[in-house]
């Protein structure tokens, strides 16, 4: 048994995740009522990775700064830039190949039990309340803004303590990555049970009658994922982006789809950023940041889904509002982890725009929860691997600024 296990672990976690996943697939299409408790074991790995994903950002970002020496470089401001720039052209995207292939949808009953946030001054009221959060409260209930603000002002308040404090808090922080490795070797079978959970509850057939929009949303996050951010980190890195790019989306997007919560996969992205050897002073903070304001996906989900509703109700659009959707999709995509029901909950904030009723947008609103078995997936899928993206290539690219310098 001990030769077995030995020789499974020997094999990469991508290998073994594609076999879970393959007998996930098996499992749901020709037994799924005999092996419905395969489930428990997706639930588990979910439950984990967010369990201990809070805490591990707390105390990874607090030893980050609390040990941050003076003159010591970081790259935030870059990477921000890179997160904001991402998410504003992902929408831009969006609105592009909204207006090449115009979709359409069959709206019906409205979707009851859901309250979508009042506009953009919401939102970012939202956003502002979780950075005060009560520590205790921001913890329990995952929301990362209050997390990183009270990390961060920890981090500052304890940069003139004791070395041995520092380091206590140094030994917690490498306890708790430890604890996630552990668990991030059970991905393939929380990934089995996941996808049988999804095959097997929702099947294929109930996505065939939306086909059209599915293929715009997948498509578009494809273009973004293959084409935009390549672009961008050939810019940033001057050389072949694209190994960076399928590493990111190998190690880091294929969890995230499966899991489908960019906060389960930042214990995978710490791990892939350290596997990389970015700078952990940087990643620390970048990455939970990044699980909150770089949306691109988010982004892409708002503007498709509002042009569909605008086509269905035939409303004209000049290049004004849609440079103007861009934009509102690209701010409301930030706040969309401070809002309960993510990126769909903010459509009919876009929708606001062009004048569509509440009750006709909630019915977008509907349609985007049926395709949300494959939306949710992708778009977390590139959020997520993005994080690991431009926080390397902002790396990459000063290392590189610095190597023309000293030549």
């Amino acid at each position: 048994m001990k030769k077995i296990l030995s020789k499974w672990n020997q094999i990469s976690l991508v290998k073994r995740i594609i076999v879970g996943l393959v007998i996930g697939i098996i499992l749901a299409l020709t037994i799924p009522d005999i092996a419905k408790p395969v489930v428990i074991l997706g639930s588990l790995f979910v439950g984990a990775l967010k369990a201990v994903a809070p805490i591990l950002v707390f105390f990874l970002v607090m030893s980050a700064i609390s040990q941050h020496e003076k003159g010591q470089q970081t790259n935030m401001k870059s990477i921000i830039c890179l997160y904001l720039l991402g998410t504003f052209l992902a929408g831009l995207i969006a609105v592009v190949a909204s207006f090449m292939f115009k979709i359409t949808l069959t709206l019906g009953a409205g979707v009851e039990d859901v309250v979508p946030p009042g506009g953009v001054v919401e939102v970012l009221k939202t956003l502002l309340m979780n950075i005060v959060d009560n520590p205790v409260k921001a913890l329990f209930n995952a929301n990362y803004i209050g997390i990183l603000s009270w990390a961060l002002i920890l981090g500052i308040a304890l940069k003139n303590s004791a070395q041995s404090t520092k380091l206590m808090i140094s030994n917690v922080a490498d306890g708790l990555s430890q604890v996630v490795r552990w668990i991030i070797n059970f991905a393939p079978l929380g990934i089995m049970g996941l996808v049988f959970d999804s095959i097997a509850t929702q099947g294929i057939q109930s996505l065939l009658g939306y086909g059209q929009l599915i293929v715009l949303l997948v498509g578009c996050m494809a273009f973004v994922a293959f084409v935009v951010n390549p672009i961008i980190a050939f810019i940033g890195m001057r050389k072949n982006p694209y190994p960076l790019v399928f590493k990111c989306l190998k190690d880091s997007g294929i969890t995230a789809f499966f899991t489908r919560s960019s906060a389960a996969n930042i214990p995978v992205n710490m791990g892939l950023c350290e596997e990389l050897k970015l700078d952990k002073d940087t990643y620390s903070v970048s990455i939970p940041l990044g699980a909150t304001i770089n949306m691109g996906g988010a982004a892409v989900t708002i503007s498709v889904l509002t042009l569909a509703a605008v086509h269905t109700l035939g409303i004209e659009v000049d290049i004004g509002m849609a440079l103007i959707l861009s934009l509102l999709s690209a701010v409301s995509a930030c706040g969309a982890s401070g809002v309960a029901g993510g990126s769909l909950l903010l459509i009919p904030l876009a929708c606001s725009l062009f004048g569509i009723p509440n009750d006709v947008a909630m019915q977008v609103v509907g349609v985007g929860f049926i395709v949300g078995v494959i939306q949710d997936s992708c778009e977390t899928a590139l959020n997520s691997s993005t994080d690991v993206l431009f926080t390397a290539v902002a790396e990459f690219a000063k290392k590189r600024k610095e190597s023309n310098n000293n030549n």
